[in-house]
């Protein structure tokens, strides 16, 4: 049996070698740091006292994050507001050496902010500030060229699509359509609230519970070991028959991964994670690491499980996180 190590470091040491293209909704993640040394009178709530802030890209932006983090060239599109935060971020990205000329700044729309209160290591609670954006024909069919314009010059194309409204069915099948013609990689992370149907996609990455809620199956609690799943198995068969993707991997969190090549047999990946502290932003990486391995020349089951490697190495650390080749190459050691 052939050591499939040398393989996935091959294809570790080649991530930085593509050219890629996210789109999808643009969020700026805030965090507010602090501890806590009392209990409030008001509530029983704690008080943090906040001792520093930091500001991270958030949804998409923090996939375009990811993708740069390991060396790739990175173009993201998206929707932005003329606000403060919207600047904050394109400033961010900017700096990054990520590409924001595909960002539409929009005077009416307001950048969607996260901001995660963190107290001694522990996430106290989350407060969202977004109003969902609708694009006008015009925005859209501008959005629309500017996107397969971009397709043209990349390795892959990430979509990721948090129903915040930016992608539309119209979005969908010019991407998908333009992909398959310039026979690109079109890796999409879904949202169940869109609704939208991804046709000509080279993998899609919903998690169980968007998976579940996509398929229209009932949720239900995970089973062990996952291949016997019942619910879970149906809701891929139906996701399967519904978009026709390439390949379909549904993350499970602690159990792993599901993947899904055409009409083989499913085939489940076990988590890799140890420790836990946040899993903010590790379908981000996830869908990264994806994306650029497939861009490398991996097979849909090497990508997988690269990407399940990224996510036991992201849920680790606190906050939005990224990895890097190096995390990637000393996790598939100790495998």
């Amino acid at each position: 049996m052939t050591d499939p190590i040398p393989r996935l470091n091959q294809i570790v040491e080649r991530l930085g070698a593509s050219r890629l293209l996210v789109a999808g909704d643009l969020m700026l993640d805030e965090f507010i740091w602090g501890r806590v040394s009392r209990i409030s009178p008001e509530a029983p709530v704690p008080v943090v006292e906040v001792t520093s802030e930091s500001y991270y890209p958030g949804g998409a932006a923090n996939v375009a994050r990811n993708v740069r983090e390991l060396g790739a060239e990175v173009r993201v599109a998206g929707i932005a507001g003329a606000d403060e935060q919207g600047g904050r971020l394109i400033e961010w990205l900017n700096a990054a050496g990520i590409d924001t000329a595909g960002v539409l700044r929009d005077p009416s729309f307001s950048t969607t902010v996260k901001t995660r209160i963190i107290a001694r290591h522990q996430q106290v609670t989350r407060v969202d500030r977004e109003r969902h954006a609708t694009l006008t024909g015009a925005q859209t069919e501008l959005i629309a060229s500017q996107l397969e314009q971009a397709i043209d010059a990349v390795d892959a194309v990430i979509v990721a699509d948090y129903g915040k409204g930016f992608l539309s069915q119209t979005l969908a099948d010019r991407i998908g359509r333009k992909a398959r013609a310039a026979g690109k990689i079109l890796a999409v992370d879904p949202h169940p609230y869109t609704s939208l149907v991804w046709q000509d996609a080279t993998v899609i990455k919903p998690n169980r519970r968007e998976a579940f809620l996509e398929a229209g199956v009932p949720p239900s609690a995970p089973v062990e070991p996952p291949l016997e799943d019942r619910p879970l198995l149906e809701a891929a068969r139906r996701l399967q028959e519904r978009w026709r993707p390439r390949s379909l991997l549904i993350t499970l969190g602690a159990q792993g991964m599901l993947l899904v090549e055409g009409h083989a047999p499913p085939r489940h990946l076990p988590a890799y994670a140890k420790d836990v502290f946040d899993v903010s932003g590790a379908g981000d990486t996830a869908i990264s690491v994806l994306a650029l391995a497939l861009a490398a020349g991996a097979t849909p089951r090497e990508a997988a499980e690269l990407a399940n490697h990224a996510s036991a190495i992201v849920v680790a650390k606190l906050g939005t996180a990224t990895v890097t080749a190096a995390e990637l190459a000393a996790s598939i050691a100790r495998s």
